[in-house]
């Protein structure tokens, strides 16, 4: 299991790009707040890569919040699908950039349609 922030940051990026290939040509840098009792952490991640450093940067085109124990969670055990269901239940917060926004919900959404029609045949 990933001990560091980063190499659970590196361990969620990879696992959703695997499972979404799509997510995987992405060029994109993106904003991480991770939100602990009193304490906020603040990640860039570029993908492809992924690349993870600390702290707040200028270029990124979307901000994603999470609260840390949620992101434990998902990281531990959390693929698509779980991102997904957090996502809706209002844990994962994304706000920046609606193209991008919308770009990575399409490509999300048709991959989990695929994989609904593989499991129907």
């Amino acid at each position: 299991m990933a001990t560091s922030t980063a190499e659970m940051i590196r361990t969620a990026v990879e696992r959703l790009q695997r499972e979404v290939p799509a997510l995987a040509q992405l060029k994109l840098v993106f904003g991480l707040e991770l939100r602990g009792r009193g304490d906020v952490q603040l990640y860039r991640v570029e993908v492809p890569g992924p690349k993870i450093s600390k702290g707040f940067s200028d270029d990124e085109r979307v901000r994603v919040s999470v609260p840390r124990s949620h992101f434990n969670e998902l990281v531990a055990d959390g693929g698509v699908k779980h991102w997904h269901e957090a996502y809706d239940h209002g844990h994962v917060k994304v706000e920046g950039d609606p193209n991008i926004q919308k770009l990575v919900g399409q490509v999300i959404a048709r991959t989990e349609a695929r994989g609904q029609l593989r499991r129907a045949r």
